[in-house]
């Protein structure tokens, strides 16, 4: 949901902020779970949060300077999604001192796509999929701040 948030958020105005209720109910998720993703956010600088009447969440940097890899990992880690567990080393014939991960058939796909699934993520910035909505969907803008404006927290 982060790159969601990131991408709602680049329509509303830029001195608003937009509370981590509203945001929650935008989507009907729990307010609790979502904050969790937005204060990672918010610690990777993707987002910048304020408190008070007139406080909550807004972009730190612009559209243009946040890819979806950033997102990505300032929610999930930097971990790949794929770990090797080197169960060849449980085989007879094993080798002690072997990294298996660099032999491992298995291990090497799944590193190789976990590399494309990130260039592709680095690639990708909340401004281009900004652009992409817009033209299929001219009016996501307005529609966008006219649910903010009229959800129920």
């Amino acid at each position: 949901m982060g790159p969601a948030h990131c991408l709602n958020l680049t329509w509303v105005e830029p001195d608003e902020a937009v509370t981590a209720a509203k945001l929650a109910a935008f989507y009907d998720l729990p307010t609790a779970y979502l904050n969790k993703q937005l204060q990672a956010l918010a610690r990777a600088g993707i987002l910048s949060s304020t408190s008070g009447p007139r406080g909550g969440f807004r972009l730190a940097r612009s559209p243009e300077k946040i890819t979806l890899l950033d997102v990505v990992t300032a929610i999930e880690g930097s971990e790949d999604a794929f770990r090797c567990e080197q169960i060849l080393r449980r085989l007879p014939g094993a080798q002690a001192g072997v990294d298996y991960r660099r032999t491992c058939a298995i291990s090497q796909a799944m590193h190789r796509a976990e590399l494309a699934w990130r260039e592709e993520l680095a690639a990708q910035t909340i401004a281009d999929l900004k652009a992409v909505v817009e033209h299929r969907y001219p009016h996501a803008q307005q529609t966008t701040r006219d649910r903010f404006a009229n959800v129920r927290t």
